[in-house]
């Protein structure tokens, strides 16, 4: 099993998944971490700067080019099978879903806490924090 942490700096969770630089991601064997690595991701910078926070609907970030952009941002972990993260858009969370990538929001910053708690059965959900 493989899970993947949104990040900046490799120690912290990214409060924006569209917005973080890069992935942690983590090898799951038999409950233990085996192996961790950085893998670098995109993100609303290298797309030109066209997200923008104001006038957000329910319907943010479905239209076909949002999906096209979260494509490129979720295909470094197209072989983990969660991420987690400490917020995102509805798009980009049901872009995930869709690939088979189960997204946990969480209020856990800080990212070997927030893995170990996932491993432990003990880490949160926090859909609330979906825009």
């Amino acid at each position: 099993m493989k899970i993947a942490v949104i990040t900046d700096d490799s120690q912290t969770i990214s409060a924006h998944f569209g917005r973080a630089q890069y992935y942690e991601v983590f090898t799951i064997q038999d409950g233990q971490v085996v192996n961790r690595e950085t893998r670098p991701k995109a993100n609303h910078n290298q797309f030109g700067g066209e997200h923008h926070h104001e006038n957000h609907g329910s319907q943010h970030g479905t239209d076909p080019a949002s999906e096209h952009r979260h494509g490129m941002m979720i295909e470094p972990i197209s072989d983990c099978q969660v991420v987690l993260v400490r917020g995102m858009g509805m798009g980009a969370y049901n872009s995930l879903t869709s690939s088979g990538i189960h997204p946990i929001v969480t209020d856990v910053p800080n990212i070997e806490n927030a893995v170990n708690a996932y491993l432990a059965g003990t880490l949160t959900d926090h859909p609330e924090r979906l825009h």
